[in-house]
C-alpha cells in the first residue's frame, strides 16, 4: 500500500468516526479482507474510537492494529454494561486477532441434586438443568470433594441409581444393598428412612452447597434442643454429631467473619516481560472460599491491567455463574457491572481477600514459570540475560560473562583466575590461571590491570571473539582500573560491571556505568542470585590456584632442584634418612647401597661441589 492509498484509507476511517454518536456501544475494526481483527467497548464511541487516529499514539502495537484497519462497524446500547456483555460474547464468537483472550481451555465440574423422588447427590462435567439443580463449577476439585464428603458423612444420601419411585416402596420392589448394611445410607428405598426426613436432609445438604453452613447448623441446634426437651435422646445424638461435623467444616473452610456472605475477589499480577497478565477470582460465601482459580491473558495491543480486568471479570463471573453484588478489585476500573458494586478495601477482612488473591496469583505465575523452565531448561538463561541485559541497557544479550579475581598473601604467591559464564552457566574449558610476573607486593589494582591487559591483548591478537560483559570483584576501584586498561590503552568497547560488598564483607549492590551508578536489584532476586554465584565461583577458582601454589611452594626442597632426581628416588631417600640435612652428610658408599652408583652420584656431586672437582 503506497502513500496515497494509505491517505485515502485513514480519510475513510475519519468519516465514519466524524458521524458515530458520542453513547455508549461496541465497535469492530475489519481488515483488507472484511474479517474482524479487533473489537471494543466505549463509554462513548466517538471519542474513544477517535483516539486510534491521533498522531499521538504511542503504543507500537496499536499503531500496527491501525495500519490493518480498512473498515469501521458499530453498535450503539443503552448502558456501559450492555456494551461490556456484548462485547465479551463477540470475542468468544469471532476470537480477533488483536483481542485478548482466555488461555483457558478447561471444563470444570459441578455438584448435581438431581430431581428424583428420592434425590442423589454426584459431581459431573455435564450440565443438563433438566435432570437436577447444579452447583459450582469448581476450580478446586479437592475442595469439592471436601464438601462431598461432609454432605455424605451428614447426611447419607442415596448412591445408588435406580429410579426409586412411591408406588415400588410400597410393592416393595426393593432390597437393601451394601450401603445401608455398613451405616453409609438410610435405605429410603425400604422405608426404612422416611421420605419427609430425606427431603429435609437434602434441603439442608443444598444449604451447604450454597455455602449457608451457619444457618444449616443453627437449625440443627434448635433441632437438637427440641428432641432433647421431648426426652428423644437418640434423635438428639444424631442432631449434635451433625452439629459437630458441619462445625468442624465451617473452622477449616471459613477464612475470613462468616458475615462476607457473597464476595467476589479478583487481583491481577504481570509476568516479568508483561506480556502475559495472570488474573485471579476468588468467591467467598459466610466467610469460606468456595470457588477460586487464576486465569492467564496474552497481552495483544499492550493493554493496561484497567483493561484486562474489565475484560476479565464479566467473562469469569458469567463462567462461575457468580451473582455477587460486591466485587473486590485492587484499583479502580471504568466500567460498572450490572448489579454489583467495585469495592477497594484498605484494611480489615475484605482487604485481607484481597492480599490473599494476590498471593494466589503471585503463586500460580512462579508455578508457570517453573513448568516452563522445567520443559525448556534454557528458557531460565535466556530470561536471565534479557533481565540483565535490560537492567545494564546492554547493546545485545550477555552471551559470553567473564569475571577476574586476584589472590595473595602480603603479595607472596600472587595469582588471579578468569572464569567464564556462557548462557549464564560456567564454561570451565574457558577458564584461564595467571601468574601474576610485573607486581611486586600486595597491589591488587596493578595485578588486575596486568591480567586483563595479558587476557585481552592476547585474545585481541589471536582474533577471538570477546566477551559480551566484565564483571569485576570489587566496586568503583576494581572497576576504574579495569576500564583504564580496555578503553584507554587496548581501544575496546566492552562493558564492564561490578559487584560491591558491604561492610559484613556481603555482596550487596550491582555497579555500572562511568561514573558507575547503582542498579536497581532485590538482593533476593533471581537474576541478583545469579551474579552472586559468579562472584563465588571466582573467588573459588583464584583461591584454589593461590593455596596449590602455596602448598607446592611449602613442600619444595633442595633434592627437587637436582637435575635427574625424581620423586620416587627423593621419597626413598627421605623415608631412609628423615632429612635432607642427613642426606648432606652422608657418604657416596651408603647413597650407592639404596638408590643406585648413578644417583647417588648426582646428589654427592651436588652437595659437595669441591670434593667432585
Amino acid at each position: 500500500m503506497n502513500k496515497e492509498e494509505n491517505l485515502k484509507r485513514l480519510e475513510h476511517l475519519k468519516t465514519i468516526v466524524a458521524s458515530m454518536p458520542e453513547k455508549p456501544g461496541t465497535y469492530q475494526y475489519y481488515d483488507e479482507n472484511h474479517t474482524i481483527i479487533y473489537i471494543g467497548k466505549a463509554k462513548n464511541l466517538k471519542r474513544r474510537v477517535a483516539s486510534y487516529f491521533h498522531k499521538e499514539v504511542d503504543r507500537f502495537k496499536t499503531k500496527i492494529l491501525v495500519s490493518k484497519i480498512f473498515d469501521i462497524s458499530y453498535s450503539v446500547v443503552n448502558t456501559e454494561e450492555d456494551a461490556l456483555l456484548i462485547e465479551n460474547q463477540l470475542i468468544k464468537q469471532y476470537q480477533p486477532r488483536y483481542n485478548v483472550l482466555l488461555k483457558d481451555g478447561k471444563t470444570y465440574p459441578s455438584i448435581c441434586v438431581t430431581n428424583e423422588y428420592f434425590p442423589r447427590i454426584f459431581n459431573t462435567r455435564t450440565i443438563n438443568k433438566k435432570y437436577g439443580t447444579f452447583f459450582g463449577p469448581y476450580s478446586h476439585i479437592s475442595s469439592m470433594y471436601a464438601i462431598l464428603a461432609i454432605i455424605k458423612k451428614t447426611y447419607k444420601p442415596r448412591t445408588c441409581r435406580f429410579p426409586i419411585t412411591k408406588e415400588g416402596i410400597l410393592k416393595g420392589k426393593y432390597k437393601p444393598c451394601l450401603e445401608y448394611h455398613i451405616g453409609n445410607c438410610g435405605a429410603p428405598c425400604i422405608n426404612k428412612q422416611t421420605y419427609e426426613d430425606y427431603q429435609e436432609n437434602i434441603r439442608q445438604a443444598k444449604e451447604i452447597l450454597k455455602g449457608n453452613t451457619r444457618d444449616v447448623q443453627r437449625i440443627l441446634r434448635q433441632q437438637m434442643e427440641q428432641y432433647a426437651k421431648e426426652l428423644r435422646f437418640e434423635e438428639a445424638e444424631i442432631c449434635k454429631q451433625k452439629f459437630i461435623a458441619l462445625e468442624n467444616f465451617a473452622a477449616k473452610s471459613e477464612i475470613v467473619s462468616y458475615t462476607i456472605t457473597d464476595v467476589d475477589v479478583f487481583s491481577i499480577d504481570n509476568d516479568e516481560t508483561n506480556k502475559n497478565a495472570f488474573i485471579n477470582y476468588i468467591h467467598v460465601t459466610n466467610g469460606a472460599i468456595n470457588q477460586s482459580f487464576t486465569y492467564e491473558y496474552k497481552r495483544k495491543l499492550d493493554e493496561s491491567d484497567a483493561e484486562l480486568l474489565n475484560e476479565a471479570i464479566p467473562e469469569i463471573r458469567e463462567r462461575f455463574k457468580s451473582k455477587a453484588k460486591e466485587i473486590i478489585v485492587p484499583f479502580e476500573l471504568d466500567f460498572k457491572i450490572k448489579g454489583a458494586d467495585f469495592f477497594i478495601p484498605q484494611r480489615g477482612d475484605k482487604r485481607h481477600l484481597l492480599e490473599l488473591s494476590q498471593m494466589n496469583a503471585k503463586q500460580y505465575k512462579f508455578d508457570r514459570l517453573k513448568q516452563t523452565e522445567k520443559l525448556n531448561p534454557e528458557q531460565k538463561q535466556t530470561r536471565l540475560m534479557t533481565e540483565l541485559r535490560d537492567k545494564l541497557k546492554l547493546p545485545k544479550l550477555p552471551y559470553t560473562i567473564e569475571c577476574f579475581d586476584n589472590s595473595n598473601i602480603s603479595g607472596t604467591d600472587a595469582v588471579a583466575g578468569c572464569i567464564v559464564y556462557k548462557k549464564m552457566k560456567p564454561s570451565k574449558k574457558d577458564y584461564r590461571k595467571y601468574n601474576i610476573k610485573t607486581v611486586e607486593g600486595p597491589d591488587d589494582y596493578a595485578s588486575m590491570q596486568e591480567v586483563v591487559r595479558r587476557r585481552y591483548s592476547r585474545m585481541q591478537e589471536e582474533g577471538t571473539p570477546l566477551p559480551d560483559l566484565i564483571i569485576t570483584d570489587g566496586g568503583k576501584g576494581q572497576m576504574e582500573v579495569v576500564r583504564a586498561v580496555i578503553e584507554d590503552e587496548l581501544h575496546l568497547q566492552i562493558p564492564i560491571a561490578g559487584l560491591a560488598k558491604n561492610n559484613k564483607h556481603r555482596t550487596n549492590e550491582l555497579l555500572y556505568g562511568f561514573p558507575p551508578q547503582t542498579i536497581g536489584l532485590k538482593t533476593d532476586s533471581e537474576l541478583f542470585k545469579a551474579l552472586t554465584q559468579i562472584q563465588d565461583e571466582v573467588h573459588r577458582y583464584a583461591i584454589s590456584f593461590h593455596r596449590n601454589k602455596r602448598s607446592k611452594h611449602q613442600l619444595h626442597s633442595e633434592l627437587d632442584d637436582i637435575q635427574g632426581i625424581g620423586t620416587k628416588t627423593k621419597e626413598t631417600l627421605l623415608k631412609e634418612f628423615k632429612t635432607v640435612q642427613k642426606i648432606k652428610t652422608t657418604d657416596i658408599q651408603e647413597l650407592t647401597n639404596i638408590i643406585g652408583k648413578s644417583k647417588a652420584t648426582l646428589i654427592f656431586n651436588y652437595f659437595h661441589p669441591l670434593t667432585a672437582e
